[in-house]
Parts: C-alpha cells; structure tokens; sequence
C-alpha cells in the first residue's frame, strides 16, 4: 500500500515541476525571476499552510501537550544531525556545496509532501498533519536562523528577530487563537482564500524546482557522487536515528509513526527555496531535491518496513 501511494504521491508532485521547466526553457520566464517565486512560497503559502495544519484537529489539553512534545522532538533530532554535520564538514565550507549538504542532510519534505502522505498513510488520524506543521515550524525555527547562517556562511542570520519573526512564527501567531478557542474558518471566504493558498505550496514548489532544473546543467544529478550521500543520510540514516529516539518513549503509536514518516521524508525544497532567497548553492540544491524525490518512490516503502513490524 505504501510502495502505491508514494508513487502517486511523488508521481504528481514530480508533474507539478514540468511547466516550470518548459516555462524557463521556452524563455518566458528567466532565471534570476526564480527567487521572487520563492519569496512567494517561503511568505505566503507556507504561512497559509500552518493555519490550514492547526484548523484539521480540534483543541485538548491532550493534544496540544502532545504537539509540544512533538515539537520538541523534532528541534532536537534537527539540532542534533546540523551539528554532527557542521563539525563533520565545516572545514570545507568555502565551497557552498558542502554547506547545502549539511542542510539538506537533515531537512525533510515534511510540509509539500509529508502532508499529503501522512494524508493518504494515515486517514484516521488527523492529528498527523498538525504534527507535520509543528515538525514544519521547528524545521524554519532552524531555517531561517541557523541554516541561513550555514548557507550564507554569515553567522549574522543567527538572532533572535530571526527565530521569532520569520513567516511560520508568525502564521503560528494567527493559528494558535483560532486552535484555543475552536473557531474554524474553513467556511468563510477568508478561510477558503487561506486554505486554497495553503493547497499551493506542493504544487508552486514544485513549479520551482523545475524552473531552476531548467537553468542548470543536469548531468551532475547523477553522477556527482556526493548527492547520494546526502541521499543516504537524510532518507535512510535519519529516518533509524528518529526511530531509535522515539521507540521508546511513552507516546502513543501514532504519534510515534507520524514522527518517522516524517524523517522518511526526501530532501526538502525549502533547501532550494532558502538557497534561491540567499543567493547561494541553487544548483546543488535543485539537483539533490529532484534526486531525493525521486529516490523516494524507492526509499520510503523500504523504510516503512521495519514500521509494520515494530508499530
């Protein structure tokens, strides 16, 4: 069942990027026009994307202690991985090869594709995709602090303005009254208009990736050898390391299961979406997006094996 839905999954997303790429290749949209599509998602649609994440579940005591946990889980394990490879790599950040792989050797596609395969993983259990966006914030809580600093190589993007004004925080500042006091917005047109820009996020990524495919060389997707580390460390070492924290804790299953489909998750875009918005390492990030996606097809269903048996 997984090996079906994960192809349809990165099937469609893989789609998505196509008219971006005919697009740059036609000439009607040029290269450098690339980072002002990403300021878009990074600002708008992601934001939307957290508010969509907290209307799925209603609140509970319960849950949201839950939601902590979850978020603290995933700070930690994120943390964790960026300093074993900052102290792995760093005496090779000159080139920006190495500080985009000590990024997207931890970053997962939790949001654009985890959503919808949490979605589709597991229906009866709405609580996945409010975990995905508390996984999500914890994931730009480093992005836009430490992770710029590692891309950009300048250690000013680590600040406080930085972790408590960056556009998830700010979205979780909108979400979170709604989430206490149980108001939905799903059917007003404020809510349409923010749950239809929350939809856009896999597709316009997606349409991204493809534009900056489009203005790269592709040979070195294949053949550059430290792609498939990456690969190997972020969609198969990392989903074991999340395992063996989570295993043992007193949480429920679920929860347990949405936490390891979520380090199942490729390389994530946003790599790519900070890349464009710092001005740094864009063709490497593209290259290993569209590499760990598609190596998903393959690497998620043999990852879920050992979660029939040990959940």
């Amino acid at each position: 069942m997984e090996f079906k839905i994960t192809i349809i999954t990165v099937g469609i997303m893989l789609l998505y990027s196509l008219p971006g790429f005919a697009l740059v290749k036609a000439k009607k949209i040029k290269a450098e026009c690339i980072s002002a599509f990403a300021a878009v998602l990074m600002y708008v649609c992601q934001s939307c994307l957290v508010v969509y994440s907290f209307q799925q579940v209603d609140y509970s005591p319960k849950l949201f202690k839950e939601m902590l946990i979850f978020f603290a889980l995933g700070l930690f394990v994120q943390s964790l991985i960026i300093i074993t490879y900052y102290l792995i790599f760093r005496k090779r950040y000159e080139d920006v090869k190495y500080r985009i792989v000590t990024i997207a050797g931890v970053f997962g596609n939790c949001a654009f594709m985890g959503v919808p395969l949490l979605e589709k993983l597991l229906p009866d259990y709405p609580q996945a995709v409010a975990f995905s966006a508390v996984y999500s914030i914890s994931m730009n809580l480093l992005g836009w602090t430490v992770a710029s600093a590692i891309i950009a190589n300048d250690k000013n993007y680590i600040k406080l303005k930085n972790f408590f004004l960056n556009p998830s925080v700010i979205a979780l500042y909108m979400a979170l009254p709604l989430f206490f006091c149980g108001i939905e917005i799903g059917g007003t047109q404020a809510g349409t208009a923010v749950f239809l820009l929350a939809r856009m996020t896999t597709p316009l990524c997606m349409l991204i990736m493809g534009m900056r495919l489009a203005s790269v060389p592709l040979k070195p997707i294949v053949t550059r050898k430290l792609n498939y580390l990456v690969l190997f460390l972020k969609q198969l070492i990392m989903p074991l390391l999340g395992l063996i924290v989570i295993f043992f804790l007193p949480i429920d299953t679920n929860m347990k299961l949405t936490f390891y489909i979520i380090c199942c998750c490729p390389v994530a875009s946003v790599v790519l979406n900070f890349s464009e918005l710092l001005g740094q390492g864009q063709e490497m990030a593209a290259n290993l997006v569209l590499l760990g996606t598609f190596s998903s097809i393959v690497t998620i269903p043999i990852m879920m094996i050992p979660a029939h048996f040990l959940f």
